[in-house]
């Protein structure tokens, strides 16, 4: 979006026009709605941010809920936001450590801030482009007094004099600048850098979200490292120090999955579990789960023991399974050939299968096409390195 445009956009005609336009999602609908404001004389970048808009708003939903038909957005914002949930968490933690404001430096859309605003702190949020900064303005405005924006560079908002409970937030910008195509960037050329965001942390209560491929060698040693996973998928890590890090805990899983949140915490990376046979059952660990490298303690709480020493399966006898895993009993397990699997699959009736690799140069959709699916069960085929070569596990989901 461009600063025209936002301009366009912030009037009571054009506030008026979004919330008649609603939400568009599909590309027909957005040429539909494009050529019937056209049509009716409004001007090219009214409809610009208009259309753009309804079809972020659209978007959206899967992060903010309904909370989206009331915000504003870039492209580039709403794909680097923090999902509501993860963020009231956040929130949340700061609360529990008695955090009475926080800082937002690099706020984007202001994502993190609505949570931290929500949850009764208040909010200082700065974020360096300006059409970003009145974005957030205006999806904090509900807030009033007790929560700012302003346009400006996080290595010159740090807060002075604002005591313990005074928490930053730092999200560094990790892609080229832009409001819609950008790219990711090295490490080198985050604003603010690491080094900045590192010292800025020692010397207040800090979060600071990165992103969970983050090489691990950088991670500070005095700090509290969470990877939080969202339904399956690895969103974030965040790094906590000061008041904000928890006594005894260097690492942590933050799992959340249907509504439900869980975790698994320890003061170091966790000692493997040993390798055994394959058992019973065969449990893949969360991702956020292996970022933290927490898969000992997860087969340690399931009495399992891992597949492979460097596979990230874990296995037992035990029916039981966690939050931190998905587990699957074990039909039958063959060697990792084409023929042989599809016999398998005729002797089982399996017409649905769903396939799963790990530590196999495979690829599941190629592999596929080679099989006979043709029955009317539904199973899990699991393609995996182990001590005793390369197998394939036929498998039901628990």
């Amino acid at each position: 979006m461009e600063i025209s445009e936002l301009a366009a956009l912030l009037t009571r005609e054009g506030l008026a026009l979004l919330d008649e336009v609603g939400t568009v999602a599909s590309p027909a609908e957005v040429a539909r709605t494009v050529s019937r404001l056209r049509a009716a004389g409004h001007s090219p970048d009214l409809v610009s941010a208009v259309v753009g808009q309804a079809s972020l708003r659209a978007r959206a939903e899967a992060k903010f809920g309904d909370f989206a038909q009331r915000m504003l957005f870039t492209r580039a914002g709403l794909e680097q936001a923090t999902r509501l949930s993860v963020a009231t968490l956040h929130a949340v933690r700061m609360r529990q450590a008695g955090m009475t404001a926080v800082s937002d430096l690099g706020c984007g859309i202001a994502g993190d801030s609505l949570a931290f605003a929500g949850a009764g702190l208040e909010v200082e949020a700065v974020d360096a482009d300006e059409v970003t900064a009145a974005i957030a303005a205006y999806n904090l405005a509900p807030f009033g007094d007790s929560a700012s924006v302003r346009q400006g560079r996080a290595e010159d908002s740090l807060p002075v004099h604002r005591g313990d409970t005074h928490a930053i937030w730092l999200d560094p910008a990790r892609r080229t600048a832009g409001h819609s195509e950008t790219r990711r960037t090295a490490a080198s050329d985050w604003s603010p850098s690491l080094d900045w965001s590192f010292e800025a942390a020692r010397r207040h209560p800090a979060g600071i979200k990165l992103g969970p491929g983050l090489d691990r060698d950088l991670i500070p040693g005095d700090v509290e490292a969470q990877w939080v996973s969202v339904d399956g998928s690895v969103v974030e890590l965040v790094l906590w120090s000061g008041a904000l890090a928890r006594e005894g805990v260097r690492r942590a899983a933050l799992v959340m999955r249907d509504g439900d949140s869980h975790e698994l915490t320890a003061p170091a990376d966790a000692e493997d579990a040993p390798v055994r046979e394959l058992g019973a059952f065969l449990h893949e660990p969360d991702g956020a789960v292996i970022r933290a490298r927490l898969i000992g303690e997860a087969g340690r709480m399931l009495d399992a023991g891992m597949l492979d020493p460097q596979i990230a399966y874990l296995t037992g006898d035990n029916a039981v399974t966690s939050p931190f895993v998905q587990s699957f009993r074990v039909r039958e397990t063959m060697p990792a050939h084409v023929k042989t699997i599809n016999a398998a699959l005729r002797a089982n009736d399996v017409g649905r299968l769903e396939i799963k690799k790990r530590g196999m140069d495979v690829d599941p959709a190629a592999f596929r096409k080679k099989l006979n699916l043709r029955g009317s069960a539904q199973a899990t085929l699991i393609l995996a390195r182990t001590a005793a070569g390369r197998v394939a596990i036929l498998a039901d989901r628990v």
